[in-house]
C-alpha cells in the first residue's frame, strides 16, 4: 500500500512528510518506563499512541524495528541531577532489593500493556545490561572534549555545542525550572545546563547498584542509557524517537547532545512527543501520588479497551483531561460499538476490491499526524456501508490491527457461546435488579454480596449517573 505519512516533528516544530533513512524500513525508539512503581494511565497514554504509530507504519507497508529501554538504575527524582535514585526509593518503600523492585514493576508494566493491547517492542533492553557501553561512550566523550570530571563525577559540557536547545524554543532560564521537581544547583557544573554522565560513590554512598569505572565505583546518569541502547540496536542513523512531552527537556535534549557529539553527525530525524493526561488539578504524576492504574480502572468496572478508546478519540499532541464522566461516556460508546460489530455474522464472500478500498481510506484518514479520531470515524463509516458481513468483518480486522480495540473479540464471544449470550445477559440483568432491590431495602451487605458474586464470575458492574453498566473481564 502506497501512502504518504506526515508527522509532527518536534525537531523542526512542524508537520512534515516522513521519509526514512532506508526506503521501506523504520528504525524507531521509544523511551521505556522507570520501573520503581506501577505505570499510571497518564504514562500509558504515551505507550498507547506509540503503539498506534508503530502499527500504522506497519499497516502502510513499512518494516519497523522498535526498541525500548527499561530504566532500572540512575533516574533521580529531580531532572537537575539531584534527589534520590527512584529505584532506590522504591526499594526502601517496599523493603525489597532494587532488582526485585525492577523485576516486579517491569512485569506489572507489560501486564498493563497486554491489557491495553500494546504490542511489546521488538527489542526491550534494561539499562543494567549495558554498563560497559555507557562507560565506552563516556570515555569517548571525554577524549573528544565534550565531557569533564568534577567532584568525582563525569559531566557533559553543554557549552561545547552550537545549539543545545535544539528541541525547544525556550531559553535557559525558562528551562532551568525542573520539569518534575525543583532543580537544585550542582556547584561541580561549569554550566547550569551541564548534566551527569556518571555518578561516583561520592554522590550516593548508599546506592545499591554500583559498578567499577575509570572514574571510581558508581553508576550512570539517566540520559546515557537511551543513547547507548538506541545506538546498540538501531545504529547511528535513527528515523523516529518517541516519548512524552515531559521528555523533551532535559532528557531528549541531553540524548541529542551526547549522541551527536559521540557519533559526529545528526542522529535522529523525527521526534514525536505525546502530550499529558491531566486531571482537573493538573498533570497526573507518580511523584505526587493519587494516580490511577489500569488495575484500578478494572476494579471500578471499566474494560481497559474503554481507556484505549478514550485516548484514541483525542489527538496525541493535545492535552487530554481525564474524568470519570468522560470515561463513562466512552464506555457507553464502546459497548454500542461492540454490539454493532457483534451482529456481523460473517456470511458471504469477502469483496477484495471493497476491502482494499477501505484499507486505503483508513490509511489516508490516519496519514496526517496519526489522526486516530479520523481512523475511528472510518470504522463507523464502514458499519453504515451496504457491504456483506464477511467483507465488513475483514475490513474491521484490518483496521483494528492498528486501533487494537479488541473488536474481533465480539465475534469470538458470540461464536464461543453458540447462542448462550441471551441467557447470560438475562442472568446479569436479573442480578442487577436483585442488587438494586437490596439497596432500596438498605440491605447493603446483600448488595455487596451480589456484586462480589458477579465479580467472581468475571462480570464487573459499575454504578454511574445513568444507571448500572457492566463488562465481562477477559
Amino acid at each position: 500500500m502506497e501512502q504518504k505519512v506526515y508527522l509532527h516533528n518536534t525537531l523542526t516544530k512542524k508537520v512534515e512528510e516522513f521519509i526514512p533513512n532506508v526506503p521501506g524500513k523504520v528504525a524507531m525508539y521509544t523511551c521505556g518506563p522507570t520501573v520503581y512503581h506501577y505505570a499510571h494511565i497518564g504514562n500509558l497514554r504515551s505507550y498507547i499512541m506509540e503503539d498506534v504509530l508503530e502499527k500504522y507504519l506497519r499497516f502502510v507497508g513499512y518494516d519497523v524495528k522498535r526498541v525500548m529501554n527499561i530504566t532500572d538504575v540512575g533516574h533521580l527524582s529531580s531532572d537537575g541531577d539531584t534527589g534520590e535514585d527512584k529505584m532506590l526509593a522504591g526499594a526502601k518503600r517496599e523493603n525489597k532489593t532494587v532488582m526485585d523492585i525492577a523485576k516486579f514493576y517491569t512485569d506489572a508494566f507489560f501486564e498493563d500493556c497486554k491489557k491495553l493491547n500494546i504490542k511489546t517492542p521488538d527489542v526491550v533492553e534494561p539499562a543494567t545490561n549495558c554498563i560497559d557501553s555507557f562507560i565506552e561512550m563516556i570515555e569517548k566523550l571525554l577524549e573528544k572534549g565534550y565531557a569533564y570530571v568534577a567532584g568525582d563525577n563525569v559531566y557533559f559540557d553543554t557549552s561545547k555545542l552550537d545549539d543545545y536547545y535544539v528541541l525547544s524554543s525556550q531559553n535557559e532560564d525558562d528551562l532551568q525550572v525542573g520539569v518534575r521537581d525543583d532543580v537544585e544547583e550542582d556547584t561541580n557544573k561549569k554550566n547550569k545546563t551541564d548534566f551527569v554522565l556518571w555518578f561516583t560513590k561520592s554522590k550516593f554512598d548508599n546506592q545499591e547498584l554500583k559498578w567499577d569505572s575509570p572514574w571510581g565505583v558508581g553508576y550512570p546518569g539517566w540520559h546515557i542509557e537511551c543513547s547507548c541502547i538506541a545506538l546498540k540496536h538501531l545504529g547511528e542513523y535513527m528515523d523516529i524517537h518517541c516519548g512524552g512531552v515531559d521528555n523533551i527537556f532535559p532528557h531528549h535534549t541531553n540524548e541529542i547532545a551526547q549522541s551527536e557529539s559521540y557519533i559526529g553527525h545528526k542522529w535522529c530525524n523525527y521526534w514525536v512527543h505525546v502530550n499529558h493526561l491531566n486531571t482537573k488539578s493538573g498533570k497526573m504524576s507518580k511523584s505526587k501520588g493519587g494516580f490511577l492504574t489500569v488495575t484500578k480502572l478494572q476494579e471500578d468496572g471499566y474494560d481497559p479497551m474503554v481507556y484505549r478508546m478514550f485516548c484514541l478519540q483525542s489527538h496525541y499532541r493535545k492535552p487530554l483531561e481525564f474524568s470519570e464522566e468522560g470515561l463513562d461516556n466512552v464506555a457507553r460508546t464502546y459497548e454500542k460499538l461492540l454490539n454493532r460489530v457483534k451482529k456481523l455474522t460473517g456470511e458471504g464472500e469477502v469483496d477484495a476490491e471493497q476491502l482494499e478500498a477501505y484499507k486505503a481510506k483508513f490509511a489516508a484518514s490516519m496519514s496526517n499526524d496519526i489522526n486516530t479520531s479520523m481512523g475511528i470515524t472510518v470504522l463507523y463509516d464502514l458499519l453504515k456501508e451496504d457491504y456483506n458481513d464477511a467483507t465488513k468483518r475483514a475490513i474491521i480486522e484490518e483496521i483494528d490491527y492498528v486501533l487494537s480495540l479488541g473488536l474481533a473479540k465480539a465475534w469470538e464471544k458470540t461464536e464461543d457461546n453458540a447462542g448462550g449470550d441471551d441467557e447470560l445477559v438475562a442472568y446479569i440483568e436479573a442480578k442487577i435488579e436483585e442488587r438494586a432491590q437490596a439497596k432500596k431495602n438498605k440491605d447493603f451487605a446483600r448488595a455487596d454480596a451480589i456484586r462480589d458474586e458477579l465479580k467472581d464470575k468475571g462480570i464487573i458492574i459499575k454504578d454511574t449517573r445513568e444507571g448500572v453498566v457492566w463488562t465481562i473481564e477477559e
